[in-house]
């Protein structure tokens, strides 16, 4: 699981240990990832977690985890595309050249997860889950264009194409799957994590006018782990809160906007990101 070291990444993974799952938390930061571990393991006896160091925007670290992934010759369950970042207040780019969140937000998902497909298909029902965001709304039109915001770069448009990007990607990757795996999609609704350390102050204030509505990471885990474990979860479905706006409560199956189902900008979207990272998924 990506991001995983905090939040609700942390919280998915430590109901995933807490169920006898073997779970990899992948960070950029590996101290962190150890503590993250060990805190699990001091609620959680006999968890099976390991950690990886992983920067899903630099193409060389996401090279370099799979490699030590497929090393080990497991297959692979479920792979979760959780690691994120929010409304940079500037543009910044990756070490390939990239706007830094399009660069870890969808590239390295797109990248790891095509690395990691021979050992998601050594699995009896691989499944991959994709972390958006009710964001995504805003993140039209489509087809999706100026990926990298170079033609113009404003924080919460540009976080919300890339929550639009990540639903698309899941449900094209469902399509090209066919039955091979499962793909699926959710969201947290607003909770309570450490997204909002390096935002925009437009997205602050947003936070701030939402604050009594936010809930706290552990619910925000739940659609994730229901996205990760519903035994009858339907190809490309869309998990989140299902209370007030969606912005809190249990999870239930919801709906994407519109623009998310659109299959000729999934597959537009798909055959850029091949293009640019020169990385063709093989099924």
């Amino acid at each position: 699981m990506t991001g995983a070291n905090s939040g609700i990444g942390w919280h998915a993974a430590l109901e995933l240990a807490r169920a006898g799952g073997e779970v990899t938390i992948a960070s950029r930061n590996t101290a962190k990832a150890e503590d993250a571990a060990q805190r699990i393991r001091e609620r959680v006896r006999n968890a099976d977690i390991s950690t990886g160091r992983l920067d899903l925007s630099d193409p060389q670290s996401v090279n370099a985890f799979a490699e030590r992934e497929l090393a080990s010759s497991r297959p692979l369950d479920i792979l979760i595309n959780n690691a994120g970042v929010m409304a940079l207040p500037q543009r910044r780019e990756s070490a390939d050249g990239h706007e830094l969140q399009f660069a870890t937000n969808v590239l390295g998902p797109y990248r790891l997860t095509g690395l990691l497909l021979p050992a998601l298909l050594r699995s009896a029902s691989p499944r991959v889950v994709t972390v958006a965001s009710g964001t995504h709304a805003m993140g039209g039109p489509v087809p999706i264009t100026d990926l990298d915001s170079k033609a113009s770069y404003k924080p919460i448009r540009a976080y919300a194409k890339t929550k639009l990007a990540n639903i698309l990607f899941a449900r094209e990757l469902q399509r090209r799957a066919g039955d091979r795996l499962l793909s699926v999609c959710c969201h947290p609704g607003a909770a309570r994590t450490n997204l909002f350390a390096d935002t925009s102050r437009l997205m602050l204030l947003s936070v701030f006018a939402l604050y009594p509505l936010l809930q706290n990471a552990g619910m925000g885990a739940e659609p994730l782990l229901m996205a990760a474990t519903l035994k009858d979860a339907k190809p490309g479905a869309y998990y989140g809160p299902g209370g007030f706006m969606e912005l809190r409560g249990h999870p239930v199956e919801t709906t994407t906007a519109p623009i998310a189902e659109d299959v000729a900008a999934s597959r537009a979207l798909f055959y850029e990101l091949e293009h640019m990272t020169s990385l063709r998924y093989a099924f």
